[in-house]
């Protein structure tokens, strides 16, 4: 049987192919900032819990934000209070925490946000040349003509005017299109708030939480916030959370949780 020269050029671009070696997966790393200055333990009882699960629990909030490098990529989450915020102000500005690692403002590829909370969005405007990823529901709230109570609008200025890069996102979002950092959609203590998983090579995976859940206790209780936007969507997002650490493995870090942020490197360490 004859063997055309189309079917030679095939065997010979798979043999190629078998032989090429796999391109190799970018180095994944994550590090931890203290973006506000914790105040004294709160009673969490009344206003964390609709059921009043925690009886005489008091809870010293932490503000955390988190940097992941992909490759040469970075990815910065969340961004804390604004150095200007009153009494919780952070002692270090994210700009200087970066600089200790000689990573300017402008090498930041991605900001996402998991809400529109004050004490998430406060440093987002030193981060211009950035594509703000964010829930869309939490954006419509952003950029509404009237934006309602609690929502943190002013930092994004520039991209309300259209002067920045933003995707408002309604699904799930692979940020580097390989499975390492995903975006999850985790409604419920906003419209559209995200909660985010990384995929680090050492550690395993970690899911930072937003606000989804906000201590310990939360997670393990049935009790909601009573500020929360919906309460179902509060419990599914929080199942969803549970039901992926456990299936693969993953360490939940709650980040207004001391106890969880702790489990991470103390900066200008990463996490592998």
């Amino acid at each position: 049987m004859k063997r055309t020269p189309l079917i030679l050029a095939f065997g010979a671009s798979l043999l190629a192919g078998l032989a090429a070696p796999a391109q190799a997966a970018p180095d994944v790393s994550l590090a931890r900032f203290d973006c506000g200055t914790p105040q004294a333990p709160v009673p969490v009882n009344q206003r964390f819990s609709d059921t009043y699960a925690y009886g005489d629990l008091k809870i010293q909030f932490v503000f955390s934000c988190y940097l992941i490098k992909h490759g040469d990529d970075y990815l910065l989450w969340d961004t804390g209070h604004a150095t200007t915020a009153p009494n919780v102000a952070p002692k270090v500005s994210l700009v200087d925490y970066l600089a200790k690692i000689d990573v300017k403002p402008d090498q930041i590829k991605y900001v996402g946000i998991s809400h529109y909370h004050a004490d998430h969005t406060g440093q987002v405007a030193s981060f211009p040349k950035a594509t703000v990823l964010i829930g869309k529901a939490d954006w419509d709230a952003i950029s509404s003509p009237k934006p309602g109570q609690g929502v943190n609008f002013k930092p994004f200025e520039s991209w309300i005017k259209g002067e920045g890069k933003l995707e408002a996102l309604t699904l799930d979002k692979d940020v580097f299109e390989d499975g390492t950092v995903i975006m999850l959609r985790t409604p419920g203590h906003t419209p559209g708030h995200s909660s985010l998983l990384v995929k680090l090579p050492q550690m395993g995976a970690v899911i930072l939480s937003g606000d989804a859940i906000h201590f310990r206790e939360n997670a393990s209780s049935s009790g909601v916030p009573a500020f929360n936007y919906d309460r179902a969507q509060t419990v599914a997002s929080v199942e969803r959370l549970k039901a992926i650490a456990a299936n693969l493995k993953a360490t939940i870090i709650i980040q207004h949780d001391a106890r969880d942020v702790e489990k991470l490197p103390v900066f200008p360490a990463f996490a592998k």
